[in-house]
């Protein structure tokens, strides 16, 4: 539902991501509004029984409290996507939202209409967008993929998933050919991107390979596909960003980076990436504030202090740098700036060299 209503330009929804950090809690409404920057709430449950499932779902203004709308759905469990898109219609009802004709093709059109497929792309896909990234992970994402393709080899989503678990697997070499993983990953998407152009995660992940294959014109024209389909997709809006920030345009990455973070507030890493486009932009004091932010938000971070330091030692700041650097090592004693810089997939080598140039003004690079 989260997806659907996204499709549509009129709204500002907040990603799934953010949203679900309120699930299962006791919550005030009015406080959500206030926390998320939403003028509306849609709280509801789903719960199965058998083969029957109950779908309940209530609108609420956040400003007042008041209730938009409520409905409450029994059916069998293969009427599922009906349910999902009577749920839909009824709330763009309720919001009073005039869809335009592509709109409406885009909520009504793609996806599969196998529960079974449908269950194992999403299980396969909350393992690759997740936190747990290792070999067991990927050979475990692999399995649902696969089943969901089998299942339903129309379904465009699972390919575009298991493309973006090969693309992963080249960054982390899991398998016993990493290095033929990039190519894998370009197979499975084109061929998701054959069987569904309309769908915006197919998009995106095309646009992830286009970052790693340092294909700019793939990256950028995906990312902004994606958009088209899906305005309020946060990771596209960030893919879009780092576009600019990747081709020597950082201040332009900032804009679609803040973006993403508007949308979807709890994802912590896009802080990274906005302190990466400040200190591509050479405004270090922002970038280091930033980069402070989200070391305290997630203390066990490598990346985003080995990029504070840089930006300590640009500001001549050396002694603060060495601290931070020291702490970066108490959590991987094998980080390596060499590699990490050299995979950053900058058109220009001299906005990497800032990176390297911050350390070495704080002594801790050769």
């Amino acid at each position: 539902i989260i997806t659907d209503l996204s499709k549509l330009s009129e709204l500002h929804v907040i990603a799934r991501n953010s949203s679900f950090t309120y699930k299962g809690k006791p919550v005030d409404v009015k406080q959500v509004g206030r926390e998320l920057g939403v003028r509306y709430v849609l709280e509801g449950s789903v719960r199965k029984a058998g083969n029957r499932v109950r779908v309940t779902g209530q609108l609420i203004d956040a400003a007042s409290g008041a209730h938009i709308w409520a409905d409450r759905f029994d059916r069998d469990l293969t009427d599922i996507f009906a349910v999902q898109d009577e749920l839909t219609q009824e709330i763009i009802s309720a919001l009073k939202i005039k869809l335009s004709a592509p709109e409406k093709a885009r909520i009504a059109g793609g996806g599969t209409k196998n529960v079974d497929a449908h269950d194992f792309f999403l299980r396969g896909r909350e393992l690759v967008i997740g936190n747990k990234r290792d070999r067991e992970m990927f050979a475990e994402a692999n399995v649902y993929l696969r089943r969901a393709i089998e299942l339903d080899p129309n379904y465009a989503g699972p390919y575009a998933a298991l493309g973006w678990a090969y693309i992963m697997d080249y960054q982390n070499r899991w398998s016993d050919s990493p290095e033929t993983s990039l190519e894998q990953a370009e197979r499975l998407i084109d061929e998701a991107i054959a069987k569904d152009d309309n769908d915006p995660f197919v998009h995106y992940v095309a646009a992830l390979l286009g970052l790693w294959k340092k294909d700019y014109e793939r990256w950028a024209h995906d990312a902004d596909r994606a958009l088209s389909l899906n305005p309020n997709y946060g990771h596209a809006h960030l893919a879009r960003g780092l576009v600019h920030v990747y081709s020597g345009e950082p201040v332009k990455g900032i804009a679609y980076i803040e973006h993403a973070m508007r949308l979807d507030p709890a994802q912590q890493q896009y802080r990274h990436f906005l302190g990466t486009a400040y200190l591509v932009a050479g405004n270090y004091e922002t970038a280091a504030a930033i980069l402070k932010e989200r070391v305290a938000i997630t203390p066990t971070t490598d990346l985003s202090r080995a990029l504070l330091a840089s930006a300590l030692g640009h500001l001549g700041r050396a002694e603060e740098a060495r601290q931070i650097w020291r702490e970066l090592k108490e959590i991987n004693p094998r980080y390596s700036y060499v590699d990490h810089f050299g995979r950053l997939p900058f058109r220009n080598p001299a906005d990497a060299d800032k990176f390297t140039d911050g350390l070495r003004k704080a002594g801790l690079a050769e």
